[in-house]
């Protein structure tokens, strides 16, 4: 875990990680969330859609940011204040996604930082783009 503090991040830093979506992780989602949308369960239904097997919860992809936020940019001093996205391709259970940030703004009079963030699939295409204002506790 970072434990960047203000002073410590600048305009161009960035932090990236992997993770393998699972099927733990979307039964999981499921049970915390409630939605049972069969486009998230029921792999011939997602295929009736013309996808190739079931869809990974868009804000589960989402809650990867999280981690990129408390985690790795800044760490443990982060405080999400808000966040923009746009899904841009479907998700399915399997997918290796890369979750990135990098710092395009610093805000000296409230510690704030805005990240600008992506999540890419294992073939490198963007299923998630971006954007997060994080506060950097001291």
């Amino acid at each position: 875990m970072n434990t960047y503090t203000f002073d410590e991040i600048s305009v161009g830093q960035t932090e990236s990680f992997t993770v393998r979506l699972t099927d733990k992780e979307m039964d999981a989602f499921r049970e915390i969330t409630g939605d049972i949308n069969p486009l998230h369960k029921d792999d011939a239904y997602a295929a009736e859609k013309g996808h190739k097997s079931r869809v990974a919860f868009g804000m589960l992809t989402a809650s990867y940011l999280s981690t990129l936020a408390g985690v790795y940019m800044p760490g443990e001093r982060s405080l999400i204040q808000s966040v923009e996205i746009k899904f841009s391709q479907p998700v399915y259970p399997g997918d290796e996604l890369t979750v990135s940030g990098e710092v395009t703004e610093k805000n000296d009079t409230f510690n704030l930082i805005k990240v600008k963030v992506s999540v890419r699939n294992q073939e490198g295409k963007k299923v998630l783009k971006g954007s997060m204002q994080i506060g950097v506790m001291e």
